[in-house]
């Protein structure tokens, strides 16, 4: 899979850049490469948070929704800005990046008054985590964002 997405404004560290592809990582199910098409050496790895943070429910606000043209939880893609380093990789679950996936329009918001971790330490599959914990969200399905209404 390869989507172009476009940032409604540059990704924190990132400006002034907005345009950037996405690719699936081959033989690596839910991890994608997200790279800039205009500064080669901008590239960042994410992790499909429905594939590997299923129980992962930020909540959304309307504002945020609005700016991605997001209207409906099934629109959304939800993705997570994984960092590896030698002791292991973490996921910064405080700022996911939402992608509008029939659009391609796409934001890493800043979650508030939410307890997610900024540096969120992934496990081997089958290995015991601790939960990514946060408040209830039942309207969200996997990598579905619950946007507030």
């Amino acid at each position: 899979m390869s989507a172009s997405l476009t940032f409604v404004t540059p990704p924190p560290g990132l400006d002034p850049v907005v345009d950037f592809t996405l690719d699936e990582v081959a033989g690596a199910a839910g991890l994608y490469s997200l790279h800039s098409t205009s500064e080669p050496l901008t590239r960042l790895f994410v992790l499909d948070a429905g594939v590997h943070l299923p129980e992962y429910s930020p909540v959304i606000s309307q504002e945020q929704g609005d700016s991605l043209g997001v209207t409906d939880p099934d629109q959304a893609m939800l993705l997570v800005v994984a960092n590896p380093a030698p002791s292991g990789t973490t996921v910064n679950l405080m700022a996911p990046i939402v992608v509008n996936s029939a659009t391609g329009a796409s934001a890493q918001v800043i979650l508030e008054n939410q307890d997610f971790e900024l540096r969120h330490a992934l496990r081997p599959r089958g290995a015991a985590a601790a939960p990514a914990t946060a408040r209830a969200t039942p309207a969200t399905v996997a990598a579905r964002v619950p946007v507030a209404v």
